[in-house]
């Protein structure tokens, strides 16, 4: 059974791909703008990761935003 912040993780990033979304249909930034916000967020976490003792959270999250930014507007799950 998922712990409590494995719901929470998966909440946060169903609101935060259905804002992203949000704010691409309403033109308020470009695709190319979302796809680097996207960039940025999976470049911070492939940096925390060679800081950090235990790198396999940050590569994991790096791994799904890269897969959101290939799969386009679904959230892929490994």
């Amino acid at each position: 059974m998922p712990k409590q912040n494995e719901y929470q993780g998966m909440a946060a990033l169903s609101i935060c791909e259905s804002m992203l979304l949000a704010i691409n249909d309403q033109k308020l930034l470009s695709e190319s703008a979302i796809i680097g916000i996207l960039q940025d967020a999976a470049s911070a976490h492939e940096h925390a990761a060679s800081l950090d003792c235990d790198p396999s959270a940050h590569l994991a999250v790096a791994a799904l935003i890269n897969g959101i930014i290939s799969g386009g507007n679904s959230v892929r799950r490994p």
